[in-house]
């Protein structure tokens, strides 16, 4: 596992940036993200609002484990004969579609009753997971219809002012943004 390129000064700003309602930027396996607190409503969206994103659409929740998910997925309806399938597809490059938690915000699950999640190793992004103890919103690092941001110098240029902190991390140097499947029926809707 590769340690985080945050000092501790620098992964403190950004847990700030965070718990103060802000919206970061930061690596993940091949592009740059945009979060924020999944429960910080006015937090979401702004993110929306700057990226110009729908709402219907929904979010990513990223996190370093599967247990700082559960508050927003409705574990029990994971059947125990796909439990191990399904959790052997973290960490890294799969994003799931999973059973939503009937009290989860609508502006996560846009217009679906499945909340979209995943796992990661970026370094950064689970060393700001584990100072949380929660999940990040993840969309990437873009406005809708350009091309997402693989730097966070390419970040800084499109979107710096408008952003409350930028992880300055690298990302894993995957070559395709995550994969997007449902995570009972594996049927794939981003390859």
């Amino acid at each position: 596992m590769n340690q985080s390129s945050l000092t501790a000064q620098q992964l403190e700003q950004a847990k700030q940036a965070y718990l103060d309602g802000g919206v970061i930027a930061y690596p993940t396996e091949a592009v740059f993200g945009l979060g924020c607190d999944p429960d910080n409503e006015e937090a979401v969206m702004a993110l929306l609002k700057l990226k110009q994103r729908p709402l219907e659409k929904g979010l990513i929740l990223l996190a370093s484990n599967y247990s700082q998910l559960l508050p927003y997925v409705a574990d029990l309806k994971i059947p125990q004969d796909k439990r191990f399938t399904v959790l052997s597809r973290w960490p890294d490059g799969v994003t799931q579609l999973m059973p939503a938690n009937d009290n989860i915000a609508s502006y996560l699950t846009g217009k679906f009753d499945t909340i979209a999640v995943r796992v990661t190793s970026q370094p950064d992004v689970v060393a700001l997971c584990n100072a949380l103890n929660k999940p990040i919103v993840s969309t990437s690092a873009n406005l809708t219809g350009t091309s997402p941001a693989i730097s966070w110098q390419q970040v800084e240029q499109q979107l710096g002012t408008q952003l409350d902190y930028i992880i300055k991390g690298e990302t894993l140097g995957f070559t395709q943004p995550s994969k997007i499947i449902n995570a009972l029926t594996g049927d794939v809707y981003r390859a």
